[in-house]
């Protein structure tokens, strides 16, 4: 009780006048138009910066105005920046750089990935790319989308990432060598996130592919989680995918486990999926029971329910926009306005914020230009058009080119209490932060099409809608038209006839079968079979006979780090003892 007094009194006064729509510091409502124009100024300003200094590394060092390579070695800012460009209609620079991407990018190299990440940046970003590109005026081939280039490319990408999926259980590894796959000295600890964040973009390569193996793989791994939940309905940060078993046991809607949840509410709308809506709703009451307290979310024993950590993080900002997804406006408003304070509070969002004390949390003060509290204001202010929500797009704006905006591009902000800057310009500062602030302010963009206006495509499998809105944006904001996922399904015991009339009606030099690819130095996945492993009911009589090759992996040059390294490096476990 007297903790939730404290944060009732503590956020009254500055609450109160939120609720009343603020005029700017001129004494008006943000101009949309002025402040649209503002971000694509910023995002040129970071864009122009990266290619300039930085390309085709992974990232923009904007402090020393050179380049690093960080989540592999993909020019991730130019596949993370593409659909962006489009949405800021750039159609000419989306075009130059789908050449430049079919022409640089390689994904038969010798670099430690992370599985999680090269998913939602390089894979959602190659696919959203490559549905968006007849829109951007590109010269797309026979059969669209059901083939193209980027297509391939993110097929490409995502079957290096199944080895991790050889797993006992069907979760995945957290890293994967591109060339050679599982080191076998790799970790088997993976964040929850990690495991349950896979559906939206293994859902629509499987969809347009016609090859099952993605979209399985991500359903076992959910499935897993799901299994792996506690008697009171809640999943720890942490899980040993070798045996199933917790190794951080906080429970929260924060690091570490996030897009998890993302992924069962934007996976039930994209495919339809009750269950996974179901699922959804479950774990949503378990942690409006054992985690809410007056409208912020903590930290709590998954086992147990008791707080483990007061503690905000900025990654929990995405919350109040995954609840207007499910229809829990008055909800997502009052915890949104709770978040804004934070940031009205220090010019952006702390990494983690002690909701008692009202200040940073020790070594946890930076601010790498984090995109959620935005995706959330973007996702409300399109529910309610409250003009509070504009409010902190200006205050982002602001921010953010007072604080952060340096010669070469935005600089991460290290500590928020003093401004100190890092040398890092993340690449979802241009595939997120940007693109949901512009959004924001551009309520007539397509992306925010009703489904007055849409594309008609003849495919080989028949006719199909393409651009009629309701776009799903996955966890790194690169967004994916649903209607595609309705393009190229075909029965299949049609499959192989079909191939063929398109082989010869387009006069194609492929192979036999389109979906028959390079196989991997570990041969060809296939979903686990073992008791106890659960396949989507409508996916059994697609489980394979064959069974996968041993795998040949020599050891990385890179030493494998002690788990609790890893964990300090990554700060998304809370252990016992912090």
């Amino acid at each position: 009780m007297p903790f939730r007094l404290l944060i009732s009194l503590g956020l009254l006064c500055a609450l109160l006048p939120l609720h009343h729509g603020a005029p700017g510091p001129d004494g008006s409502a943000p101009d949309p138009a002025h402040y649209r124009e503002r971000v694509k100024a910023m995002f040129y300003h970071a864009y122009d910066s990266y290619l300039e200094n930085a390309f085709p590394f992974d990232e923009l060092r904007p402090l020393t105005c050179d380049g690093h390579d960080t989540w592999g070695s993909f020019s991730l800012t130019l596949i993370d920046a593409l659909d962006t460009l489009l949405i800021l209609g750039n159609v000419s620079e989306f075009q130059r750089v789908v050449e430049v991407l079919q022409d640089n990018v390689d994904f038969d190299i010798d670099v430690n990935a992370s599985v999680f990440e090269t998913n939602i940046r390089v894979v959602g970003g190659l696919l959203s790319a490559h549905l968006l590109s007849k829109k951007a005026g590109v010269e797309v081939e026979a059969g669209w989308p059901c083939s193209g280039p980027l297509l391939r490319m993110a097929e490409e990408a995502a079957r290096k990432l199944l080895p991790a999926f050889q797993t006992p259980t069907g979760m995945p590894y957290g890293t994967v060598n591109l060339l050679h796959g599982v080191n076998p000295g790799e970790t088997p600890v993976t964040c929850t996130a990690g495991i349950g964040t896979f559906i939206v973009e293994f859902a629509t390569l499987s969809s347009l592919t016609g090859d099952p193996v993605f979209e399985d793989v991500a359903r076992v791994a959910l499935m897993r989680l799901w299994e792996s939940r506690s008697d009171i309905g809640l999943v720890g940060n942490h899980i040993d995918v070798l045996t199933g078993k917790w190794v951080a046991q906080d429970a929260g809607i924060g690091a570490g486990v996030d897009s998890y949840f993302e992924y069962l509410v934007k996976g039930a709308i994209l495919l339809q999926d009750k269950k996974l809506m179901a699922m959804f709703l479950e774990y949503n009451k378990a942690i409006r029971n054992y985690t809410r307290f007056d409208d912020w979310y903590l930290w709590v024993q998954m086992y147990k329910g008791t707080v483990s950590m007061p503690v905000f993080q900025s990654l929990e900002a995405y919350w109040p926009g995954l609840q207007s997804l499910i229809g829990d406006i008055d909800n997502a408003m009052r915890t949104f306005l709770n978040y804004y304070t934070v940031w009205k509070q220090f010019g952006g969002l702390p990494e983690f914020y002690n909701i008692p004390q009202g200040y940073t949390v020790e070594k946890r003060e930076g601010y790498p230009l984090r995109p959620e509290l935005i995706e959330s204001a973007m996702y409300l202010y399109r529910a309610t058009g409250d003009p509070t929500l504009l409010e902190l797009g200006r205050d982002a704006v602001e921010s953010i080119e007072k604080i952060s905006k340096v010669e070469c591009g935005f600089a991460t902000i290290k500590d928020l209490r003093d401004h100190k800057l890092d040398n890092r310009m993340e690449s979802f500062f241009l595939a997120e932060t940007v693109k949901y602030l512009y959004l924001l302010f551009d309520p007539t963009n397509f992306i925010h099409n009703n489904g007055s206006t849409f594309d008609t495509v003849i495919t080989p499998y028949g006719e199909c809608i393409l651009g009629a809105g309701g776009y799903i944006f996955n966890t790194e904001a690169h967004p994916i038209d649903p209607a595609a996922l309705h393009c190229c399904q075909r029965l299949k015991e049609e499959q192989w006839e079909v191939e063929d009339l398109m082989r010869e009606f387009y006069s194609l030099k492929r192979n036999r079968s389109k979906f028959q690819k390079k196989t991997m130095s570990s041969g060809p996945w296939e979903p686990p079979t073992r008791p106890g492993i659960l396949l989507s009911p409508e996916n059994h009589d697609q489980a394979r006979e064959r069974k996968p090759a041993k795998q040949k992996v020599p050891l990385l040059s890179c030493p494998s780090q002690p788990f609790t390294s890893k964990l300090a490096l990554l700060g998304q476990v809370f252990l016992d003892s912090s």
